[in-house]
């Protein structure tokens, strides 16, 4: 454990931080995976709303930097081809 103050704050900082992250990881997660379920039902207007909620999900981590930017461009390229083509 840290003795100096500075640190112990920053130690706590860093621990919400990531929990914050992650929360905001797995919900952009289920965001791609709604698209692909709804793809896989042939479901051209539950697939083009949930596009939209990926998308949002998606820029905002790479904004954040929560994830890289070309990570989340090439999720959004993949989805749309494949709700393209429905």
């Amino acid at each position: 454990m840290a003795n100096i103050k500075s640190q112990v704050k920053r130690i706590k900082t860093n621990e919400k931080r990531r929990l914050s992250n992650q929360a905001f990881k797995s919900s952009m997660r289920t965001a791609v995976k709604n698209v692909e379920k709804a793809v896989l039902a042939n479901d051209k207007d539950a697939a083009t709303a949930a596009l939209v909620v990926a998308y949002k999900k998606l820029d905002t981590a790479a904004t954040k930097g929560i994830v890289h930017p070309n990570f989340a461009a090439r999720n959004k390229s993949r989805l749309a081809s494949k709700v393209n083509g429905l």
